[in-house]
């Protein structure tokens, strides 16, 4: 496992979890900062790879737009008048909001 320059202390795992309103023993602090340290140490593996010749990517597929085509289709019909309260020309009459 390749070590980190510099580990998450204890006071930093006990403010998170402060943070997080989440109440840890001293017990589960000492398993939780072993255990994050070495999550972070292999992490930090990926430092090692040599990336200067990969260019970035915003995606690991090769998709440029999934959406669907834009379309104009007609909305609502003339006869959802028939069934609001209150009509001014084509447009719902609401009471006022304050």
């Amino acid at each position: 496992m390749v070590k980190r320059k510099k580990a998450i202390s204890k006071e930093q795992i006990e403010s998170i979890a402060w943070l997080a309103r989440i109440e840890i023993s001293k017990k589960e602090l000492e398993l939780f900062s072993r255990q994050l340290n070495d999550i972070l140490a292999y992490f930090s593996k990926i430092d090692e790879v040599n990336t200067k010749s990969i260019p970035p990517s915003y995606h690991v597929l090769d998709l440029v737009n999934v959406l669907r085509k834009d379309e104009v289709k007609p909305s609502l019909s003339e006869d959802i008048f028939q069934i609001v309260p209150q009509t001014k020309g084509k447009f719902v009459k609401a009471p006022r909001m304050a």
